[in-house]
């Protein structure tokens, strides 16, 4: 008798980034399927809301197109809320996950990108990363929760105190705005215990686990990294610099500081000092600040919150790389300086193209819903574009007056936000290197 022949197995070999991107869609098209569930909404909710609110739960965003306390029953809230854990803590450990359990197959080079994205020099690292990012989310977590709880309770049964403070802790901490009342927390812009609670859960989720980890190592700011150092110090500047600069400009506004006394506008500065780094929840109405004010904050969401954080934009790492890069070109310096430490060129080359990806993607977002809805304002279609590119959340209020073009633009640019610094780790972790080498040449600049 003949032996059979064992067919070999095929394989497909797919990169850590097309993984993440599998997994993320993966989470939407689930979500989606739950969200459209009977028993998950009031009344009709067409496919492209359901898709929507998946895309913007999954990458953390917080836009909508409908009112989530009213459109969705308490199992579709449940879902978002664990759409939004997924996502927040997915981005961060999906990846790592994967690198981590093929690193057999795929080879030094898929190694080193996982590396790179965390942080980390060594493998064995990973798995205690991973561990942390679980721990420190549950834990903040739990804290909000309890906290909010308290704080609603004074409003609302035990049941629906706890529950709204489960999903705003669990929105809050993972930057993903959503919120369970029609105008987000305007009714409680002068409650300071809510917001101030859950400002402190979305800076906190915004700085990043590997800074976070740091001061529990060291617990002490000599020894920290200049890593943490740096992430630390610009946080505070641009918190302490935004909340001065949105007081100086809401002040005299009367449909948004101006009526209210001198602790509440500070209350409310602060908020909205610190939710445009990528939070998307809002005390004040957004649509009626002066527009110095949304150019301000647009700023603000494309710069985002720490690496290896929930918060989106080009992360504050690559806002002050890029900034002292400036700073040391016009000083004529020989490098790049901090702390006594310098930064490496290839470093600097990475921040360059951070932002240039993360300015292109917001341009081609904003020139398509300009195509797309002529009727809309310039500025509100702008901070639409780089909301969704940064995913931060917060609306000028005209997320569910757009077609469903424009939704698809919007998910699509909500996903490429959230995924786009990942693939670009990727790219420059493997570089292509060849032997030939071109003659240099000059080229005039400015």
């Amino acid at each position: 008798m003949k032996k059979l022949r064992k067919k070999p197995k095929t394989t497909v070999n797919l990169s850590p980034p097309s993984l993440l991107a599998l997994g993320f869609l993966s989470f939407i098209v689930i979500g989606t399927l739950l969200l459209k569930l009977p028993i998950s909404h009031h009344g009709d909710l067409p496919w492209i809301h359901a898709l929507f609110t998946a895309t913007s739960a999954v990458t953390i965003t917080g836009l909508s197109v409908v009112n989530v306390g009213e459109a969705y029953t308490v199992f579709g809230k449940i879902v978002i809320m664990l759409l939004l854990q997924s996502g927040g803590l997915g981005f961060m450990t999906f990846a790592i996950l994967a690198v981590m359990s093929l690193s057999a197959k795929i080879g030094l080079k898929h190694q080193i990108m996982a590396q790179e994205t965390i942080g980390q020099t060594s493998l064995s690292k990973v798995s205690h990363t991973i561990k942390a990012v679980f721990l420190y989310s549950l834990f903040f977590e739990a804290i909000g929760t309890f906290i909010l709880t308290i704080a609603w309770m004074q409003e609302y049964d035990f049941l629906k105190a706890f529950f709204y403070a489960a999903f705003y802790s669990v929105s809050a901490f993972n930057n993903g705005g959503f919120s369970l009342f029609p105008n987000s927390l305007m009714d409680f812009s002068s409650h300071y215990f809510i917001t101030f609670t859950i400002s402190l859960l979305y800076i906190i989720g915004g700085i990043g686990f590997l800074v976070l980890m740091d001061i529990k190592r060291h617990k002490s700011w000599k020894k920290l990294s200049p890593n943490s150092k740096l992430i630390l110090l610009t946080i505070a500047g641009l918190n302490l610099v935004a909340f001065v600069t949105i007081w100086l400009l809401e002040a005299n506004n009367p449909l948004t500081l101006a009526p209210m006394s001198i602790t509440d506008q500070a209350v409310n500065a602060w908020f909205h000092a610190t939710v445009p780094r990528s939070s998307g929840f809002n005390s004040l109405n957004v649509g009626s600040m002066t527009d110095a004010s949304t150019l301000f904050t647009m700023v603000l969401m494309f710069i985002g919150g720490g690496s290896l954080s929930t918060a989106g934009g080009i992360k504050v790492g690559t806002f002050i790389v890029v900034t002292l890069s400036v700073i040391s070109f016009l000083r004529r310096a020989d490098e790049i300086r901090i702390f006594n430490f310098s930064i490496p060129q290839n470093t600097s080359f990475k921040a360059m193209a951070v932002v240039s990806i993360t300015a292109m993607l917001v341009f081609i977002g904003f020139l398509t819903l300009l195509l797309l809805e002529p009727k809309h304002h310039f500025l509100d279609l702008l901070f639409e574009a780089v909301s969704a590119a940064c995913t931060v959340g917060l609306s000028r209020g005209i997320t569910s007056e757009l077609q469903p073009a424009s939704q698809v633009a919007l998910m699509l640019l909500m996903f490429a936000g959230r995924l786009g610094p990942l693939t670009l780790a990727y790219m420059i972790a493997t570089p292509k290197k060849t032997r030939l080498k071109h003659p240099p040449t000059d080229i005039q600049i400015g």
